[in-house]
């Protein structure tokens, strides 16, 4: 038993979760195409890379607690 290697199973549900965040990805994508010509450094895709994990946490949340003992 001590042998067996743990797996993590947010991980696993992250994955199975990307797809039902897939608006949010698109928002992030379209963000990062707005701002990547800016030369003063000043715009950034922070909030929307925030929204789009903050989409998956939630969806992996749902089920993770579930899975812990």
């Amino acid at each position: 038993m001590a042998d067996e290697e743990l797996i993590d199973p947010k991980q696993h549900l992250e994955e199975r979760c990307k797809p039902r965040c897939v608006k949010t990805l698109y928002d992030y994508r379209a963000c990062v195409k707005r701002v990547e010509n800016d030369e003063t450094g000043h715009k950034h895709c922070t909030g929307q890379y925030f929204d789009y994990w903050l989409c998956i946490d939630n969806c992996a949340s749902e089920k993770l607690f579930d899975k812990l003992k």
